[in-house]
């Protein structure tokens, strides 16, 4: 078995290598993926919001698998102020990502190049568990990692792109992240069963050596936590023989624990506009198997303890 951290994107140069990284055996504090898929993947269809945006709440009956068109966005005010709404969900991250921090999870991603018929010419897979030791350390176990062809496609994944995966593609934005981050309403749409804000969130300013989301998000409109996100890591990175471009991706979460919603699903579907020229690329990120670790307690050796005589 191994153990390692996950990745993105990067144009495979003529001098580039395969990152070392990805041969380490590295503990992780990483967000979840799930079932391996095989085969090409599908790119999505015309207007559809597939795989759900989010599991229903509680009080609502249609199944998890209900995939409707999402509404139109409607300009009409929010039913309390914006500002409360922002501080609300930023709030309500800051939990989210705490608690997190206690749940075991399957994860898997799938990263491939298509060709110009259509076909994939190379492609990159791995399963793996997020697990606790018994002292409760977090640590990664790789279940399945396939060898890996997506150098033959001119591309291999960069440390960059895996610390996206990680920090950037499930983004979590919590009170603390809050003021690096423009933060604009946009309106109110129905995402399946769930009621939603959506803001347009941006970088106020971005720092040398930062990753930061550009994009939108959704933001449910009874518990306040964000359960749809739509954008790309910031800024892409060009130097002389290694451009980092970074695709566009969705992301999805569902109500697993109480009020928590958790990501299930990423995916991308791009063309990298690269020097070279363009590279076609698709990836899904999946998270599967959520179980909140439970702390063992170990007990010494028992010993007799006789009552004193009276």
């Amino acid at each position: 078995m191994q153990e390692r951290t996950l990745g993105g994107i990067k144009r495979h140069g003529v001098t580039a290598a395969r990152m070392a990284a990805l041969l380490l055996i590295v503990s992780v504090l990483v967000w979840p993926l799930g079932a391996q898929q095989s085969g090409p993947l599908p790119p999505p269809s015309a207007g559809s919001t597939s795989p759900p945006v989010a599991a229903p709440r509680k009080d609502i009956t249609p199944p998890v698998a209900q995939r409707d068109a999402p509404t139109e966005i409607s300009t009409a005010p929010p039913a309390i102020p914006v500002e409360q709404i922002i501080q609300r969900f930023a709030a309500g991250e800051e939990e989210f990502r705490k608690e997190r921090e206690h749940y075991t999870y399957t994860q898997t991603f799938v990263v491939q190049v298509i060709d110009d018929e259509g076909n994939v010419a190379g492609e990159e897979r791995m399963t793996s568990d997020i697990l606790f030791t018994p002292d409760g350390k977090r640590y990664e176990k790789v279940t399945n990692a396939p060898a890996p062809t997506l150098e033959r496609a001119g591309m291999s994944l960069s440390q960059q792109d895996m610390d996206d995966l990680e920090h950037v593609q499930p983004f979590v934005l919590t009170a603390t992240e809050l003021p690096k981050y423009n933060v604009t309403y946009v309106g109110r749409q129905q995402l399946d069963e769930i009621g939603t804000y959506v803001f347009d969130v941006a970088p106020k300013t971005i720092e040398k050596n930062q990753r930061y989301f550009q994009g939108r998000i959704w933001v449910e409109d009874k518990d306040m936590e964000i359960v749809k996100t739509d954008g790309k890591a910031v800024p892409d990175i060009i130097k002389k023989n290694n451009e980092n471009i970074f695709p566009r991706f969705e992301t999805f979460r569902e109500n697993i624990e109480g009020h928590y919603w958790f990501p299930t699903y990423t995916r991308a579907d791009d063309v990298l506009h690269f020097s070279s020229g363009p590279i076609h690329m698709r990836m899904t990120v999946r998270y599967a198997n959520y179980k909140r670790f439970g702390v063992t307690i170990k007990l010494g050796t028992a010993t007799e303890v006789k009552p004193d005589k009276p």
